[in-house]
């Protein structure tokens, strides 16, 4: 098997394709390897260095501290990675984590998460993160970056530029964007 990676916008996030299926409940994003029981997991995130990892659908962002360079550990996740599919596993999540979301939203909330499902969420899974909905009050979007988003020095501007933009434009009872 041969993992792909790919550069994300922010420099200590790198995107690792293994060219099979990662997750198949929907992304998730991890920080502490006791939160999940999974050995592909908890080995990335044992890595010296590693901060967290994001599952997408068909691929791993790998979140690195600023001190760690990515020549000292990218191998060791390419390898991990490798050798969690090389036992025969097809997917690293295969059932439903995800918590209970609140599915109690009123209509613009709805719009909300729909123009954040289908216009924003794919371009930014390309760059290997995601965008959740948290919250909507008084004109005020709250969102959370997830993945390689999450504290990229560029999310600021894809937020205020991209996001904002986007949702105020379809919706204009939307006059701001903020992630939390």
């Amino acid at each position: 098997m041969f993992v792909q990676t790919e550069v994300t916008p922010n420099p200590n996030s790198l995107k690792f394709l293994p060219g099979k299926n990662v997750s198949n409940s929907g992304p998730y994003e991890i920080t502490n390897k006791n939160d999940l029981q999974n050995v592909l997991v908890r080995n990335i995130l044992s890595v010296n260095g590693v901060e967290g990892i994001f599952l997408g659908k068909d691929f791993i962002s790998v979140n690195k501290n600023e001190n760690i360079n990515w020549d000292e550990i990218k191998h060791i996740v390419i390898s991990l990675i490798n050798d969690f599919y090389a036992d025969g596993k097809e997917f690293v999540i295969d059932e439903n984590i995800k918590k209970n979301e609140d599915l109690d939203l009123s209509e613009i909330e709805s719009k909300i998460v729909k123009i954040l499902e289908e216009k924003i969420r794919p371009a930014v899974a390309r760059d290997g993160g995601d965008i959740k909905f948290k919250e909507f009050k008084d004109g005020v979007v709250k969102v959370q970056l997830q993945g390689s988003c999450s504290g990229c020095p560029s999310s600021t501007m894809t937020l205020k530029q991209g996001v904002q933009n986007l949702l105020c434009h379809y919706l204009p009872e939307v006059k701001e964007v903020v992630a939390i």
